[in-house]
């Protein structure tokens, strides 16, 4: 197993533990949604400590349900998550192609030298010209 595949599947390991660990230990068990946002225990938080409190503004769109503002969100980080993917895609495909590019230039100049190494040494090189300051 490479060292890379090694790091990605720790990696993954990680990421399932981070994911599983929290309800297997029951960790949100004792409040009456266990795993909310952060911004719904912001909102808690704030109408425990002032209840009086007013917001600053009003959000520009409000979702008409919880499952339309969890579908908005699905899509964000899809989007983002493609966006993403395509940087790094393009990323990889400009460094394959500056790799591929550099081996045929080091092929075709290796070519040229088997190619060139029975001939004249000034075969193709054009008029020779005298040095500057012979005239």
């Amino acid at each position: 197993m490479s060292r890379n595949a090694k790091i990605n599947a720790l990696l993954l390991l990680v990421v399932v533990a981070l994911a599983v660990l929290p309800l297997a230990l029951g960790l949100g068990d004792h409040k009456e949604e266990p795993f909310a946002g952060a911004d719904a225990e912001a909102e808690s938080a704030i109408t425990e400590l002032r209840p009086d409190y007013e917001p600053w503004f009003a959000p520009l769109y409000e979702p008409p349900s919880g499952e339309v503002e969890s579908a908005l969100f699905a899509l964000q980080a899809a989007l983002g998550a493609g966006v993403l993917a395509y940087y790094f895609g393009v990323r990889r495909g400009r460094r394959q192609g500056e790799a591929h590019a550099e081996a045929r230039v080091r092929a075709e100049g290796g070519a040229r030298a088997a190619g060139q190494a029975g001939a004249a040494p000034d075969a193709g090189a054009g008029p020779v010209l005298p040095p500057p300051g012979d005239a």
